[in-house]
């Protein structure tokens, strides 16, 4: 949900709106691709539309089972920014291989198997990338403009998708959708690294806002916790924390003191 009031920050924040172009690029790129790609695969490659989910099917399965160990690595290696520029560029060179070889069936598949396993992985990505940057309090905002901007990048994507056709072919749609993906590698190269960061929830229980100013500053205290959000309205501290770092214990010993004291209880 979308706090008007927060809705400035999430705006001005650089790396936010890394993310939130790239939401956009990734969805104009899909719209525009199929507007004209069934038209290649009937027209130029000679496959009857009623065979089309020949190619598509198998494509979509086996690019979702590559794309897998591509996650993980981007996670569990904290390799996500190195992973996910590559994701941008593998989806230029699969618009290069639609432009190039789009009267070719096989040059139709090599290019959607690449670029549904980049596809894919930039999917599951970026709202990972969201909610590492994203400060807790932001986060619901920070998901309804990113959520906004891909639906305008689908917009977009059939708009333009279809002027560009009718003025120059598959050429010209899918060199548009180079130019977008060189642009987003270009902005995306200069996103910082993320803060593996994850999400924790603690319930405090019904509090002031001074006793949730101090609670800040306990939590904070904690070693592995980034940051911390204390909502006493809604009796609920949302922490930041490094898994890795995380001191276990002392957020359990600060838990339960809080309880002893008719305060928070792990969430």
């Amino acid at each position: 949900q979308t706090v008007p009031s927060q809705l400035k920050d999430v705006v001005n924040d650089a790396q936010l709106l890394r993310l939130d172009f790239g939401i956009f690029a990734l969805h104009m790129m899909l719209t525009a691709t199929f507007v004209v790609l069934p038209l290649a695969l009937r027209d130029a490659a000679g496959l009857d539309t009623d065979h089309h989910w020949y190619v598509y099917l198998p494509v979509m399965v086996f690019s979702m089972l590559l794309m897998i160990p591509f996650v993980i690595i981007a996670e569990k290696k904290r390799r996500i920014k190195s992973i996910f520029t590559a994701c941008v560029l593998a989806l230029a060179l699969a618009e290069v291989i639609f432009m190039t070889f789009n009267d070719s069936l096989y040059g139709i598949v090599i290019g959607l198997f690449i670029f549904f396993t980049a596809f894919n992985a930039l999917e599951a990505t970026l709202p990972s990338l969201i909610a590492k940057m994203v400060s807790p309090n932001n986060k619901g905002t920070a998901m309804g403009v990113y959520s906004s901007s891909q639906f305008m990048g689908a917009f977009f994507g059939g708009v333009l998708g279809g002027w560009l056709y009718s003025i120059g072919g598959f050429e010209a749609v899918f060199g548009f959708c180079v130019a977008v993906a060189v642009v987003w590698f270009c902005v995306a190269a200069t996103m910082q690294s993320p803060r593996y960061l994850s999400s924790h929830l603690v319930r405090v229980g019904k509090i002031d806002e001074e006793q949730a100013r101090h609670l800040v500053g306990e939590f904070t205290k904690v070693t592995g916790v980034a940051e911390a959000v204390v909502l006493p309205e809604d009796g609920v501290a949302y922490l930041k924390v490094d898994l890795r770092a995380l001191d276990r214990e002392a957020l359990k010993a600060f838990a339960e003191k809080d309880d002893a004291a008719g305060g928070a209880a792990p969430g």
